[in-house]
């Protein structure tokens, strides 16, 4: 798990089936200072409903994600699991 920062979120006009219907998130990951960018920003499935500017918990365990999707395969790898207060 990874804090990251929320910077908008994405469109498309064709999904995977196992994420028909699911929010979109870009987000940042951060180092464990909270400040400090860790790598590219990642596309995320939105779990909780989180906006911009929120900064939350992401993971990219996969067998969380195809639970949550309720599908045996996806391509989804990172979601967003909570935000902090």
């Amino acid at each position: 798990m990874q804090e990251a920062r929320v910077l908008g979120t994405a469109v498309s006009t064709i999904k995977h089936e196992s994420m028909v219907g699911s929010k979109m998130l870009i987000v940042q990951p951060f180092l464990a200072d909270g400040e400090t960018p860790d790598g590219f920003p990642l596309l995320t499935l939105d779990t909780v409903g989180a906006g911009k500017g929120d900064t939350v918990i992401i993971t990219s365990d996969g067998k969380a994600m195809r639970e949550q999707l309720q599908a045996d395969a996806t391509p989804a790898r990172w979601s967003v699991t909570g935000i902090r207060d």
